[in-house]
Parts: C-alpha cells; structure tokens; sequence
C-alpha cells in the first residue's frame, strides 16, 4: 500500500510540474479576462458535470465570499445548483440541454463563462459553449486530454494534458485558485495596472 501511495504521490507532482511549465501565459490571460468582465459589470457563469461540477460551484464561492484578501463580492453564478431547473429540463427536453437554457436564459455579451470537462467532450457543455460562440460571448474552457471537441469553441483554453482524470481535475482547482487570487490583485491589489488603458 505504501508504494501505491508514493506512486500515485509521484504521478500528482508530474502532472503539476508540467503543469506549472506549460500554463502560466494561459492562467494570466484567463484572469484578465475575468477581471475585465467584472470591471464592466458583467457575470462569470461556471458549469461541468460531477466533479466539475462541484469545481464550478467551489469557484463561484471564492468569487462571491472572497479567497485570500478582503474585498467586494464579485459576481459569479455556477449553473449546477438549481436542482428545479436542471431536473425539469433534464425531463421536459433533454439533460444535453441544462446548461444550454440557462445560458439562453442569462447570459449576455457583457459577461464570460467558463465550461468545465475532463475528457473535453461533455455533450451539455458543448451545447452551451457552441450558443455563446454564436452569441458573441467571451468563453474560457477548462478540459483534460487532448481537449476533445471544446478545442475551437473557447475563446481561451486551459488543458492538462493527462488521461487521469483525478490528475485533471486536481489541476483544475489548483489554476483556479490561482485564477482567483490574479482576478483579486488586478482589481484590487498589486497589478491594478495590468488593465490600465484597456
């Protein structure tokens, strides 16, 4: 059991070692991205499936409570939680659909969105994703893999190449907390000047 625990140790600190090399430009751009948003008044929706979803739900939080420093709610909506609206369009048409509604039915070009999933090809997140391309809406992809189908339907994409998708997912969180914390010193803090004339 040991071993196993080390080799799976191992295998985490290769995935974020790559990681780390590959994404800094990409973690920068996303944050300004979400900043701008924010600065305008517009929105960040977050949505995925299972882990992803639960992802989108723990991002919203840090952006709407606070995540290191103290500073104003920022407007995020994770479009997991209403159980009423998932499970009726999930009944009355199809569960492809649950994110593709309520972004119809919320979102708007003076906001973004983020679309979480692993493998890249959540068919209910590409729905939504393919709508707000066609919208005009700014859109940034978290996936695993190769990227699967998201890759040409996000504005910016965040992709940890890794076919594990526990490795993927503990990626995922790790870069939005630091997404977090960039989003909050753009607006706030240290590299208020990053947006300075924009």
């Amino acid at each position: 059991m040991e071993k196993f625990i080390t080799d799976i140790f191992e295998e985490i600190q290769e995935t974020q070692n790559k990681f780390f090399a590959e994404s800094v430009p990409v973690l920068s751009a996303i944050a300004a991205e979400i900043a701008k948003t924010f600065i305008r008044g517009g929105k960040l929706f977050i949505f995925g499936n299972g882990g992803s979803a639960s992802d989108a739900q723990h991002i919203a939080a840090e952006f709407v409570n606070r995540f290191k420093m103290e500073r104003p709610p920022l407007p995020a909506i994770a479009l997991t939680t209403d159980t009423s609206i998932i499970t009726s369009i999930g009944n009355d048409y199809s569960f492809e659909d649950i994110f593709l509604k309520q972004v119809q039915a919320l979102v708007n070009e003076s906001d973004i969105a983020l679309g979480i999933s692993t493998s890249g090809n959540s068919e209910n997140v590409l729905r939504a994703l393919k709508y707000l391309a066609k919208n005009n809406i700014k859109t940034i992809g978290f996936t695993g893999k190769d990227g699967g189908k998201m890759n040409g339907l996000c504005d910016i994409i965040f992709n940890v190449d890794s076919n594990t998708t526990a490795r993927v997912q503990e990626i995922h969180i790790q870069a939005a907390h630091i997404i977090c914390e960039l989003v909050d010193e753009i607006m706030f803090g240290r590299f208020s000047s990053v947006l300075s004339g924009q």
